[in-house]
């Protein structure tokens, strides 16, 4: 059950989580974190048909994903604790500084993520640190929607 995930996410075997969808290969992480299940979120490269905020920098740096994130209304928290009210979003980011990944947290307190092209997942934060995404380099929060 599950086996592939443990396999990319070690830190999934010693902390809860759940899959939420089935994979689809339609949107990735950085939009799931931004609520957009519809397209794929990337600022060059990865998918032709990707989507990027016109005011934000077409580059893989921190700097254009936060910049990103704040054509929506999020601003940067360094705090990743729940807080009522708030919606919030991790930037994982590997040695390099290189983003790789965004969760978003739910009002539960838990995080929610899009693997890839796989399967979206609730689950803690630091669960996914490791060889693949790196660590959370960045917590971003927005009032949530009304």
């Amino acid at each position: 059950m599950n086996e592939h995930l443990l396999t990319l996410f070690p830190g999934l075997r010693t902390t809860p989580f759940r899959v939420t969808s089935p994979a689809d290969r339609k949107y990735n992480c950085i939009a799931w974190a931004a609520n957009n299940a519809s397209d794929w979120w990337w600022p060059e490269g990865k998918a032709p048909d990707a989507v990027w905020p016109a005011s934000a920098a077409r580059e893989v740096t921190l700097s254009s994903f936060t910049a990103a994130f704040l054509t929506i209304g999020y601003v940067v928290d360094g705090d990743e604790l729940l807080e009522p009210g708030f919606e919030k979003v991790a930037l994982f980011a590997d040695a390099a500084g290189i983003p790789t990944h965004a969760a978003r947290q739910l009002t539960s307190g838990a995080w929610t993520s899009k693997l890839g092209n796989a399967e979206d997942i609730e689950h803690e934060l630091r669960a996914l640190e490791g060889e693949i995404y790196g660590a959370v380099a960045l917590i971003l929060k927005r009032p949530l929607p009304i």
